[in-house]
């Protein structure tokens, strides 16, 4: 089975150039994959050499980006990027949602955050 994973992490950075890192070909490709193609709503991934391709399902501008995986086997299940500015503090927190077979869930948490130290680091943040 096949279990929702939610993370939240804090940059200092603007939601704008944010969200250019986590809806572009040219910024997903500067942390979350080596390579990044974008043709209408499906993005090509490339690990590795290896393609893995995922359909946009939606974006709103400077807050959300959607993905799903098109071989997933559970059409429900997509990976997001979701962007909220804490009113208070002006913090800008990156929730990222997710699915991982409950066995895996560990390592995906892992991963997550090692592109996440990337992501910083590409940021300045």
């Amino acid at each position: 089975m096949r279990k929702k994973i939610e993370l939240e992490y804090i940059f200092s950075s603007s939601v704008k150039v944010l969200f250019s890192r986590l809806s572009t070909p040219a910024g997903l490709s500067e942390w979350f994959a080596d390579d990044v193609f974008q043709k209408g709503d499906q993005f090509d991934f490339i690990w590795n050499g290896a393609k893995h391709v995922a359909t946009l399902l939606e974006l709103k501008n400077n807050s959300l980006v959607r993905f799903c995986w098109n071989d997933a086997e559970n059409e429900e299940e997509y990976f997001e990027f979701r962007i909220q500015v804490e009113p208070l503090t002006g913090d800008v927190s990156l929730y990222i949602t997710d699915f991982a077979d409950e066995d895996d869930v560990e390592d995906a948490v892992e991963l997550w955050n090692k592109q996440m130290d990337i992501l910083h680091r590409n940021l300045g943040a």
